[in-house]
């Protein structure tokens, strides 16, 4: 068997990026950014989309506590899969509760999947205003209760592996730094 090159090492190291943050802060936008440009090296990548998650895997949850935990439990079991089997596996997923996300990385650590959370820190006046899905919108209407950072709780990661200010600089700006991040790492 040939001894695979460094290049080929990284592009097979699989790792879970979660991109925590409100609705609207970005953490998609930064996902398919980083996705692209990993993909364009040669890395194995997944996004999963917790939209299309909740579509697609967790339709039967609410937005319980009890089932925003349950949805990320199982996001977290698939992304470490995932990455046990060398796809660089982007989260980009609410996650509002920091026993949710702690779980995650401890399913992680049991595993020896390498797990990097990432705090997309926009401020809740920016989502509002971004509102990519009009759901700030249909809150203030009324129309809707329990909108993560608003009437329902956020628990900011207290000491994420990066803090992403979305709101001070590009899309581009973004996923380079999540990507300088990875590279240190040995994962890019």
């Amino acid at each position: 068997m040939a001894a695979l090159s460094t290049n080929q090492e990284n592009q097979v190291t699989g790792a879970t990026i979660w991109l925590t943050g409100l609705p609207s802060a970005g953490k998609t936008t930064i996902a398919y950014e980083l996705a692209d440009r990993l993909r364009d090296e040669g890395h194995r990548v997944e996004v999963l989309d917790g939209d299309e998650i909740r579509t697609f895997l967790t339709a039967g949850l609410g937005f319980s506590r009890e089932d925003r935990h349950t949805n990320v439990q199982r996001i977290g079991f698939l992304a470490d899969m995932l990455a046990r089997n060398g796809v660089k596996t982007l989260v980009p997923v609410i996650a509002p509760y920091a026993d949710s996300r702690e779980a995650v990385r401890k399913r992680h650590q049991a595993s020896g999947a390498a797990y990097i959370e990432v705090h997309v820190a926009t401020p809740v006046e920016v989502c509002s205003e971004r509102d990519v899905k009009g759901l700030y919108a249909k809150q203030a209407a009324g129309e809707i209760s329990g909108l993560t950072g608003v009437d329902d709780p956020y628990e900011d990661p207290e000491s994420p592996d990066l803090r992403i200010e979305s709101h001070t600089q590009t899309v581009q700006e973004s996923a380079a730094a999540l990507h300088a991040l990875l590279t240190e790492r040995g994962l890019a």
